[in-house]
């Protein structure tokens, strides 16, 4: 499977001032997909301008025509699966059936007190997780659903037409543990990952290709247990988390060889962060559209 580039557009800036151009300029410079975070507000943005993903999408969705659309992810912090799978199945109405629900199993974030709640412990955060996508799925694929479940219910909720995808929209679920990497099997089109976080301060780009190649082989794994094919899923990766940080926007060349490098390892798609400046994903807006423009005709 060849690779695909997409971007993340972070929902920081007013839609009259830069949010709509750059889900348009995302179409014109022929990314495979836009994303945007699923948060009520995230790290270092927490005290500026944060808008709202699903509204978000629903606009980008009414002034593009091709590019597809989704979230990097939407978890159970705030989200009912009830009432998702109605934005859910809405959103993907008026895109045409483009939208691609990325999904993870939250963190201890500002999403996890807004609320008013304690944070989840990793053991519930999993819990939930684990109840939260069967749940979602079938809402997403049957005309009416009842469930008492020990977190979430649904009574008789109704979802038709369903999804314009069929038999729903797809899942692209982040995971690296033994219980998240089950459900990506289970009911995932795609898996998602960041790398792995203990090597963001310290580690090197070789030990983050190593550790995301066992990350792989763990997927493989989870696959062959419930007798499916890994080749089956598209293999996401979400860059900025890993050693090598921004680097790999520094220059077209230095684009390629990480593209190559991860390419190799069975990755599918590559997500690069639409540049903000003055953050950590600061980056040369002309290298980013070299980028995107000419980066995945360079890796031959």
């Amino acid at each position: 499977m060849s690779l695909r580039l997409s971007t993340v557009i972070l929902p920081h800036r007013r839609w009259s001032e830069g949010g709509r151009s750059a889900w348009t300029r995302a179409e014109q410079l022929g990314f495979h997909t836009a994303y945007t975070y699923d948060h009520l507000s995230w790290r270092s943005f927490r005290d500026g301008p944060w808008f709202g993903a699903v509204p978000t999408l629903t606009a980008a969705a009414g002034v593009t025509e091709r590019l597809r659309l989704g979230t990097l992810v939407t978890s159970p912090n705030f989200r009912h699966p009830v009432t998702l799978a109605k934005e859910l199945i809405s959103l993907d109405d008026i895109s045409g059936g483009r939208i691609t629900l990325g999904i993870g199993a939250g963190g201890t974030g500002f999403d996890a007190t807004a609320l008013g709640q304690e944070p989840w412990s990793p053991r519930e955060r999993a819990d939930r997780f684990a109840e939260f996508v069967p749940l979602l799925d079938r809402l997403l694929t049957e005309d009416a659903v009842s469930y008492e479940g020990r977190f979430y219910s649904a009574d008789e909720a109704r979802n038709i037409p369903g999804c314009v995808q069929r038999p729903r929209l797809p899942f692209a679920v982040a995971a690296t543990g033994p219980r998240g990497l089950k459900l990506a099997a289970r009911h995932g089109q795609a898996w998602v990952t960041t790398g792995d976080p203990k090597l963001y301060e310290t580690g090197t780009p070789e030990q983050s290709v190593e550790a995301l190649r066992g990350q792989l082989g763990k997927l493989s794994e989870a696959c062959a247990a419930v007798g499916r094919d890994a080749a089956e899923l598209d293999k996401i990766l979400l860059t900025g988390f890993t050693p090598d940080r921004g680097r790999p926007l520094g220059s077209l060349d230095a684009f390629v060889d990480f593209a190559g490098r991860h390419r190799d390892l069975g990755f599918t798609e590559i997500v690069i962060h639409w540049p903000i400046p003055d953050s950590d994903f600061a980056a040369d807006e002309k290298v980013f559209e070299q980028i995107a423009m000419e980066g995945l005709a360079q890796l031959g």
